[in-house]
C-alpha cells in the first residue's frame, strides 16, 4: 500500500502538470472559470482512472441544464474531490481547507479555483459567505462537504454543519446530495489501509428544493440531506 500512496501523489502532480495550460488560462479572468473547471475535471479523471478506480454512478435524478446547485456529500477520502469533479460534470467551486494551499504546485491552482477557509478563524468562516455569494451570483455551483472535515475512521457519518444549507436557502438554490459509498473502504486516510483500484459507487440523490424556504428551515433541510446520504451507506 505505501507504493500505491506514492503512486496517488505522483498522479496528482503529473495530472496537474498536464492540465496546467487550461488551469492557468482559466484563472486569468473570473469569466473564464469554465476553462479552469474543465482542466480540473480532466485532472480528476486522470487521477481516478490512473488509480484503477471505476466510478459506478446511480443517478436518481437529472440536473437541469444551466442550473446552479449546492453539491454536498460525505467526506471520507482524498479521492472525494476527484470523484465529485467527475460526477457533478458542471462548473462549481469547492469550499476547502486553507492548509491545502501550501502544497507545492497543487496549492497554486487550488488557491485560484477554490474558496479557502480556516475553520479555526471566525473571520475566515464569515468570508466564505461573501465569496460564495459572488460565485453563486456568477451562475456557478458550490461544493461543500458539510461534515467540515474527514471524521474519525470509526464514525460512519459525522454531524453536519449549517453553512452549506444556509447559503442554499439564502440564494434559493437546490441541494444536490450524493453518497460516496466505497471511498472510505477503497482509499481511506489511513496510510496502510485500502484496496488497489476497484469500483467507486456513487448515489446521486434527488435534489432538495429550497425555493420558498427561509433560514429557520435550514436545520430541517440539513437533517433531511444527512438522512439521504446516511441511508445509502
Amino acid at each position: 500500500m505505501p507504493f500505491y500512496r506514492v503512486w496517488f501523489y505522483t498522479l496528482v502532480m503529473v495530472g496537474i502538470t498536464l492540465c496546467s495550460p487550461l488551469l492557468f488560462f482559466g484563472t486569468l479572468r473570473e469569466s473564464w472559470y469554465n476553462v479552469y473547471f474543465k482542466g480540473a475535471r480532466w485532472w480528476g479523471m486522470f487521477v481516478l482512472f490512473g488509480m484503477g478506480f471505476l466510478p459506478k454512478v446511480e443517478r436518481r435524478t437529472k440536473y437541469k441544464q444551466g442550473a446552479s446547485y449546492m453539491f454536498v456529500a460525505n467526506h471520507v477520502s482524498m479521492i472525494d474531490i476527484m470523484l465529485m469533479l467527475y460526477v457533478a460534470n458542471r462548473p462549481f467551486v469547492f469550499v476547502g481547507k486553507k492548509e491545502l494551499a501550501k502544497i507545492p504546485i497543487f496549492g497554486f491552482f487550488y488557491r485560484r479555483g477554490c474558496i479557502l477557509v480556516d475553520r479555526n478563524d471566525p473571520a475566515s468562516r464569515r468570508s466564505v459567505y461573501v465569496q460564495a455569494q459572488k460565485r453563486l451570483a456568477d451562475g456557478l455551483g458550490i461544493c461543500i462537504f458539510p461534515e467540515a472535515g474527514v471524521p474519525d475512521p470509526s464514525v460512519t457519518l459525522a454531524p453536519f454543519k449549517d453553512g452549506a444549507f444556509r447559503l442554499a436557502v439564502e440564494h434559493q438554490i437546490p441541494i444536490a446530495p450524493m453518497t460516496f459509498v466505497d471511498n472510505k473502504r477503497r482509499f481511506p486516510y489511513a496510510f496502510f489501509q485500502g484496496t488497489i483500484g476497484g469500483t467507486l459507487r456513487v448515489v446521486v440523490h434527488p435534489v432538495l428544493p429550497t425555493k420558498g424556504l427561509d433560514l429557520e428551515d435550514r436545520r430541517e433541510l440539513k437533517d433531511q440531506t444527512r438522512a439521504l446520504i446516511e441511508g445509502a451507506l
